[in-house]
């Protein structure tokens, strides 16, 4: 132990004696490893100015097509503290109205124009976007029947890289699905609770039959027929 302990002592005395040096030597490091971390900061920024152009003009596009032609989108990098990812602060800005000024877009966007905004900028970036789960709650909120189509068939997309769980009260939308769920309320015993259930084929026509506004049960008369020869053909114009 003595021996030991001779051995320890004596490491932190040439420790302390060389302390100046390698205070130096460290401040060295730092500062070169400084040097480095800038130089590739400034590239990163360049890439990210370079890239933000186009990412907002492919989204303004996609954008159009999901009902929401007059708003504007900005991509703005602005200087911020040194980290992992560099120096920057991105932020998503949009203007839903002409004449409105840009602001922060998850301070301005509601709940379906967020939404869409993601579709589109998920719809954008397909190709590099490695989440394997998508979920959209409402993102159809607002809009009507023939842009639910379009947005339907944008999730369908969007369905062929990664798994997109939707939630939705547009048929048009719904008939887009590999597979639909019907979440409901259901009363037993006293005691309400909300399941989800998985649809046949049948059952799949009768809800997007009531989503139409045939009712459940909907029978080949009337409007309740109508609305099932809808659902059908909403159904069978997916599945070509």
């Amino acid at each position: 132990e003595v021996l030991e302990y001779r051995d320890r002592t004596r490491s932190e005395v040439e420790t302390l004696e060389h302390a100046d040096e390698r205070r130096a030597q460290v401040a060295a490091d730092a500062e070169a490893a400084r040097g480095r971390y800038d130089g590739i900061a400034a590239r990163l920024r360049a890439s990210r100015e370079k890239a933000a152009g186009r990412l907002a003009k492919a989204v303004a596009s996609e954008l159009k097509d999901l009902g929401m032609a007059r708003a504007n989108l900005d991509i703005a990098v602005r200087p911020g503290e040194p980290g992992p990812d560099g120096t920057d602060v991105v932020e998503f800005q949009l203007a839903p109205n002409p004449g409105e000024g840009m602001r922060p877009l998850a301070r301005i966007a509601s709940g379906g124009e967020l939404a869409r905004v993601m579709l589109a900028l998920k719809t954008v970036l397909a190709g590099a976007d490695e989440v394997p789960t998508l979920i959209f709650d409402e993102v159809d909120a607002g809009i009507g029947g023939s842009m639910g189509t379009v947005i339907g068939r944008k999730l369908h997309g969007l369905g062929r890289r990664s798994q997109v769980i939707s939630i939705t009260h547009l048929p048009q939308v719904a008939s887009f699905a590999d597979g639909h769920l019907r979440v409901e309320k259901v009363t037993t015993g006293g005691r309400t609770r909300v399941q989800a259930r998985w649809l046949d084929r049948v059952e799949r026509v009768a809800e997007l039959a009531r989503m139409l506004g045939g009712g459940g049960a909907a029978k080949a008369k009337g409007a309740a027929g109508t609305a099932r020869e809808h659902a059908e053909a909403l159904l069978k114009e997916v599945e070509r």
